[in-house]
């Protein structure tokens, strides 16, 4: 997402996912502002992305430093998400992937907002 965010928005993120390598990749849209999503929000579930973003953006778009998680050595899959945007006027620049538990963990807990209902893997 490029330009100056809308001030009357305090969350406006564009999501790129991509289920494959090489495949199609899907473009969707959050708005928000006043707790609630605007018409230009494209996400199958706007008001459960919204709720993801809400309950899990902060820890997720700004995490704090500190010792690096330990994660299981699993694969949950080839799909891949980038977040770009705005996040109560913070910018937001943030992959997705599903390579290990951890990453897992962080695709599950913003499904809605990955193109997949809530609780859903987050694939389209």
């Amino acid at each position: 997402m490029t330009g100056t965010a809308d001030p009357q928005y305090d969350v406006d993120l564009t999501i790129r996912l991509t289920e494959t390598p090489g495949g199609p990749e899907y473009t969707f849209r959050l708005q928000a502002g006043d707790g609630t999503s605007s018409p230009a929000s494209t996400v199958p579930d706007p008001a459960a992305a919204l709720d993801a973003v809400r309950r899990h953006g902060e820890a997720i778009f700004f995490p704090k430093p500190g010792p690096p998680p330990l994660c299981t050595q699993q694969y949950g899959g080839p799909q891949t998400a980038v977040v770009t945007g705005t996040y109560l006027g913070r910018e937001v620049n943030c992959r997705f992937s599903r390579t290990d538990g951890c990453e897992i963990a962080r695709w599950h807990s913003m499904a809605p907002l990955l193109g997949g209902s809530a609780g859903s893997t987050g694939a389209v």
